[in-house]
């Protein structure tokens, strides 16, 4: 056989043991586990913690100065601000701005933040704060001009205005479970700048929002986990974990303002500062509702942009990453050597199975029509990685964004 083959046999060789590999990885993180508990305190803390659920989990109410308050503060439980910026009513926005009231935790407080008095979100959230009394959660109104990241501007008041060191921002889709603090606080370590989580799709409407679960869960949740476990973790803006006091001592948050998205910003300036981004077990999930074409189009177009603005190396190997290339290059390989084609119909049934067992594994979404969304998938990654190179517009919740180059390590 010539060298050729024998390259393009490699590579075909090298990319499903990747692909296998990764599974493997995101698998042992990602499975479904037991509610995590708060640790520190010993059992008077799980005692007080497990009385918080009780009241909450019977709609009974108490007030700061009673359980959830002074006594977490006396056993050293550490307090918590959520931040929370809103900016329209998304799909199932009720589900995921109330999930932050129904949290097992004891000592924190819920910060919405909005860039503008009329936005129509601001209704729900007044609605939501009224109906839980019990939780400390206020509402600010009003724009930071730091960066051209409408986002970052919008949460600037909030991480001023938050009570506590340990400050997490959560956008406004993510669906918090119970344990959700707790789940954030367990990833934490002496050598940590950031707990992160990337977003599961879940509850997709219509064949296009499963489409974006196969973009989000088995595909981009599957590679953040294996690159995080070999150290070059990534932060994600949908939920981060943050020290104040750390970025405080490194500059402050203007310094988010370095990249266009606020959590490329985070992972160079943790990287900077010799620390890790670290990533939750069992990743948070993002309740889809329905997508269009055109919607999962321009948001992975969107995410390419930014990935490619901020770590241009390692996006430039992105397109070595989905199933379409090596199907091709065994199919090739194949017909090269007059060996049967149906060889190329077992890999891509121990691709495309491995990422179904992945999905069964951690309770994702998993249907009949996952493996049809997960092939397109891969048929649209190349076209979507040209794209991320040849374009750096982009629309963001209405605002027109351009991506700049990457100023390099904060």
């Amino acid at each position: 056989m010539s060298i050729t083959i024998w390259v393009v046999g490699a590579y075909c060789i090298l990319a499903t043991a990747a692909h296998i590999g990764s599974i493997l990885i995101a698998a042992r993180r990602c499975r479904k586990r037991r509610p995590v508990s708060v640790r520190s305190g010993g059992k008077t803390a799980l005692g007080v913690l497990g009385l918080t659920r009780f009241l909450r989990r019977r709609g009974l109410h108490y007030g700061k100065e009673c359980l959830g308050g002074a006594a977490g503060a006396a056993l050293g439980i550490p307090g918590v601000s959520l931040v929370r910026p809103v900016c329209g009513l998304e799909n199932h926005i009720e589900d995921t701005l109330r999930s932050a009231f129904d949290l097992d935790y004891p000592r924190y407080e819920i910060i919405f933040c909005a860039a503008a008095a009329n936005d129509s979100a601001l209704p729900l959230v007044r609605r939501l704060i009224a109906d839980h009394p019990h939780v400390p959660a206020r509402l600010l109104i009003g724009n930071d001009s730091i960066s051209e990241n409408p986002k970052l501007n919008n949460v600037c008041k909030g991480w001023s205005a938050a009570a506590y060191d340990r400050i997490v921002m959560a956008d406004s889709n993510v669906l918090m479970p119970r344990d959700y603090i707790e789940r954030l606080l367990a990833a934490w370590r002496a050598d940590t700048g950031v707990v992160t989580s990337p977003p599961v799709g879940c509850r997709p409407q219509g064949f296009w929002a499963e489409l974006e679960c196969a973009f989000l869960n088995t595909y981009q949740v599957r590679w953040q986990y294996a690159a995080a476990a070999f150290g070059f973790g990534f932060a994600q803006g949908k939920s981060m974990l943050y020290r104040r006091s750390q970025i405080e001592a490194a500059g402050g948050i203007r310094l988010l303002a370095a990249e266009p998205a606020e959590d490329a910003a985070t992972t160079k300036l943790v990287r900077a500062a010799g620390l890790r981004v670290r990533l939750v077990d069992a990743p948070f999930e993002q309740p889809l509702g329905y997508r269009s074409a055109t919607e999962v189009w321009a948001r992975q177009l969107r995410w390419a942009r930014l990935r490619q603005a901020s770590f241009r190396n390692c996006y430039a190997v992105e397109i070595l990453s989905g199933g379409l290339g090596p199907l091709l290059a065994l199919a090739w390989v194949l017909a090269a050597v007059n060996w049967p084609v149906a060889g190329v119909v077992a890999l891509a049934t121990i691709w495309y199975g491995a990422e179904a067992a992945l999905a069964g594994m951690a309770g994702w979404h998993l249907t009949a029509r996952s493996p049809l969304a997960w092939m397109l998938r891969d048929i649209l990654l190349p076209p979507i990685w040209i794209g991320g190179w040849l374009g750096r517009g982009f629309v963001w919740r209405g605002n027109q964004m351009q991506t700049v180059e990457s100023r390099g390590a904060i």
